[in-house]
């Protein structure tokens, strides 16, 4: 091949980012914090926006201040000399020229590690959105892909004493990627959750799973994987659970996987009514020596379902839910437990005992707060719409995404339900990928019901979707009385439709517009209008017995750049409760009574039964 020999790699090479693709930092690589010391890497970063791309294009992250002939070049980065922005936080909110938008930035920051580990360590995100490039000191370690769960990557042999840590975030929204370029949310970009370093032995604990097997023999599953040096047959693992005099040997092969089944006296179970946790510990010991330890606070509970009923821990329930966008208009994605408490708060007023988590992983505080406040939750993954069915790349993304998600919160006892997808078409290339998608699902974590927000089949008018047949509860969308008027197609909907799983209605709802103008008083999506459809739509639920729960369209009011009308003004205005968060619409009382209405039915059937 002939040479080109003014070819200047930065300016003609457009195959730049071949070299930036692997290795791919996915859920095999992940590590469970377990409670161990974590030093956190958050606060002040150095930020530039890079829309050209021009870190990974022209290897600002080697930092080169010299050529080979040993000649002083000139710059056009200057890490140190950026802008300075908080982690974890949103770009789109730094500044009003960022506020929309997408593509690549980078991150940069100085930290000091003075120790000496004689084991691993690793460095953690909780999420970046949506690609993540991570370079150490000029190293590049692995690119990330998913903007919402977190991830890891070994850095042992890395690290100095004075360090330097470049993250390339980009946003831009590609065909391939889950979610693809199309979605009705605002898409924030940054380092919007935390990141810290963490050490663990030569040979450590990577993950422990438990969950409860049987509610009334009191029978756990617990799990265990080592990683690290491999001499695995050095060691034995112990579980415990102080509180109830538990500590009992869990045995492992030579792949440092291992499992045991325990029958746990005094067990009481996790409910809504009664969130009861436990502090649980896993041990990896040599004789006397403590190896490795992991802790989790972790409550026991079974799902299932029976016919068109779910059960929790044996018992009938009915989901009395409300949709919830991971935003708030102070921090975007980047919320914190303040704002997830406040969110707890309005959906206990208006008497919620579940919460869908839409439509992508929040952050895993909201689990481990609801594992507190006896909240029921639905988590998915953003298949959202429509994305590339047929590209095999893009199934191994929403496949890690689920693996990610479903690794990160396995021990929540508030989450009961898996989603795979929201308002996909029913195309053969699709049922293909979902199927897989929700297979994976019952495979991964058999304690746990697997769902898909699913369209109504507007042509026969009824519940029917290929993939119900793998999900053990089909979540149903629909908007009649707002994108459609007519509430006669929801009526034949509900009555038409014979569906053997039990079913929840995963959104419904209508824009909920406040004007004090006279002129406006009629204008379609007025929350006058907004509460009538919620009269008409709930008094439809409580005439179709296979229902058990309802998910309303949604808690607050949250930004979007595809609704740009009159009175919308870049937010999606179906909230029950003001973007703010201050202020609840009328419609929200008729949930509000529904859900006592459906409550108190349901305890009068405890109390019977």
């Amino acid at each position: 091949m002939k040479i080109i020999r003014n070819f200047v790699d930065n300016i003609h090479n457009e195959t730049y980012k071949d070299s930036y693709d692997s290795p791919c930092l996915e859920a095999e690589s992940y590590v469970i914090p377990g409670g161990r010391q974590e030093m956190s890497l958050d606060g002040a970063w150095n930020f530039s926006v890079d829309m050209y791309d021009n870190c990974l294009r022209a290897k600002w992250f080697l930092e080169e201040e010299k050529n080979p002939e040993g000649l002083t070049v000139p710059l056009d980065y200057g890490f140190d000399d950026w802008e300075e922005i908080q982690v974890p936080g949103v770009w789109n909110l730094a500044r009003p020229e960022y506020f929309y938008y997408e593509g690549p930035a980078v991150y940069s920051r100085r930290f000091l590690f003075k120790d000496s580990p004689k084991g691993h360590v690793f460095l953690r995100f909780g999420a970046v959105s949506y690609e993540a490039r991570i370079f150490l000191n000029g190293k590049f370690l692995g690119v990330h892909k998913g903007g919402s769960t977190p991830f890891c990557v070994q850095v042992t042999r890395d690290l100095k004493e004075e360090n330097r840590l470049i993250v390339i975030a980009d946003n831009t929204r590609r065909q391939d990627q889950v979610p693809s370029e199309n979605t009705d949310w605002f898409l924030y970009g940054g380092i919007y959750r935390s990141v810290s370093l963490f050490c663990v032995p030569q040979t450590y604990i990577k993950d422990m799973k438990v969950y409860l097997i049987d509610g009334e023999k009191k029978e756990i599953n617990v799990s265990v994987a080592l990683g690290g040096s491999q001499h695995y047959e050095e060691g034995e693992v112990i579980f415990s659970i102080p509180e109830l005099q538990v500590e009992e040997t869990v045995p492992f092969g030579s792949d440092g996987r291992g499992q045991r089944t325990l029958e746990i006296s005094g067990l009481s179970l996790w409910s809504p009514e009664s969130p009861r946790l436990y502090d649980v510990f896993l041990h990896f010991r040599s004789g006397d020596q403590l190896l490795d330890e992991v802790k989790d606070r972790i409550g026991f509970r079974t799902v299932e379902t029976r016919g068109r009923e779910i059960l929790l821990n044996g018992k009938p329930v009915f989901l009395r839910g409300v949709c919830l966008h991971e935003e708030t208009e102070d921090h975007g994605k980047a919320v914190t437990k303040e704002d997830i408490r406040l969110a707890f708060h309005w959906a206990k007023k208006m008497n919620c005992n579940f919460l869908r988590l839409a439509h992508y992983p929040h952050t895993e505080w909201v689990s481990q707060l609801a594992d507190e406040a006896g909240l029921l939750l639905w988590e998915e993954i953003p298949v959202y719409w429509w994305i590339d069915f047929a590209n095999p790349r893009t199934l191994r993304d929403a496949k890690n995404q689920l693996t990610e998600l479903m690794a990160r919160d396995f021990n929540r006892a508030s989450v009961i339900l898996w989603s795979v997808g929201n308002e996909n078409p029913d195309t053969d290339r699709r049922y293909g990928f979902m199927k897989e998608l929700a297979e994976w699902a019952k495979e991964y974590d058999p304690s746990r019901l697997v769902s898909a927000a699913c369209l109504v089949d507007t042509v026969n008018l009824r519940i029917s979707d290929r993939l119900e047949k793998h999900l053990d509860v089909i979540g149903f969308n629909e908007y009649y009385g707002w994108y459609d008027p007519d509430y006669g197609k929801l009526a034949a909907v509900l009555e038409g439709s014979k569906p053997e799983r039990p079913v929840v209605i995963s959104e419904f709802g209508g824009d909920g517009y406040l004007s004090s103008e006279p002129e406006n008083a009629g204008v379609r999506g007025s929350e006058a209008e907004q509460k009538e459809i919620y009269e008409k739509q709930v008094e439809m639920f409580g005439k179709t017995g296979y229902i058990q729960g309802t998910a309303p369209w949604i808690l607050f009011d949250y930004r979007t750049p595809k609704r740009l009308g009159k009175y919308q003004k870049g937010y999606n205005i179906k909230g029950l409760v003001t973007a703010d968060r201050k202020r609840e619409k009328p419609a929200f009382s008729v949930m509000k009574k529904y859900y006592q209405e459906v409550g108190n039915r349901e305890q009068r059937d405890k109390s019977s039964s």
